[in-house]
């Protein structure tokens, strides 16, 4: 990558626990991984941060694209995830969309993300939303921050976090992906 000012990395890791106990030591802002790596893969490395309660944001950057790999990569608590193909300049967007709080997908992981069946999660429970709850969904459908969700609706980020935890817990949800993806497939979108 170019050298971006606003971008340091802190560290690098050839695999999984490494990787994990680097995060854990360094601290960063964002972590980049790939789904297959020696030893411990991308995955179970995301779970561990999340169960180490490591608030890096994850950008999964790998050359593997079957729902297979993608969705659990994306409920483990992947923020973002692209190709290693991706060009300088448009990778270091990502990092910053990323640190952002957006959720950052290709389009053809979306796809495949919305055209998977899952087991009914969250399934007929949009009715039990109220309007601002839907509000506040249909921005995060767009990729929006807690910060650019309370602009736009003239809201704190403190009530705009409530919202979203709301919205979580009444659509049994794990995290602001699923929801995002929850809401293009329910059409509640702005």
């Amino acid at each position: 990558m170019e050298v971006q000012d606003d971008i340091e990395v802190v560290g690098e890791a050839a695999e999984g626990a490494e990787g994990v106990a680097l995060a854990e030591e360094l601290k960063p802002d964002v972590v980049l991984m790939d789904v297959k790596m020696p030893g411990m893969d991308g995955v179970e490395a995301l779970r561990k941060l999340r169960e180490l309660d490591n608030p890096a944001r994850v950008l999964i950057v790998t050359s593997f694209t079957e729902q297979r790999t993608v969705v659990p990569a994306l409920r483990a608590g992947a923020a973002g995830y692209v190709y290693k193909d991706v060009d300088p300049d448009a990778l270091a967007g990502a990092i910053r969309s990323v640190h952002a709080g957006h959720i950052l997908l290709q389009p053809e992981v979306a796809v495949a993300l919305l055209s998977q069946e899952e087991g009914g999660t969250g399934q007929g429970r949009g009715g039990t939303l109220t309007e601002r709850e839907r509000e506040v969904l249909g921005l995060i459908a767009d990729g929006r921050s807690n910060r650019e969700i309370a602009r736009a609706l003239v809201l704190s980020e403190k009530t705009v976090k409530t919202h979203v935890s709301n919205i979580l817990m009444k659509l049994d949800l794990a995290d602001r992906t699923q929801a995002a993806l929850w809401a293009v497939r329910h059409g509640v979108t702005r």
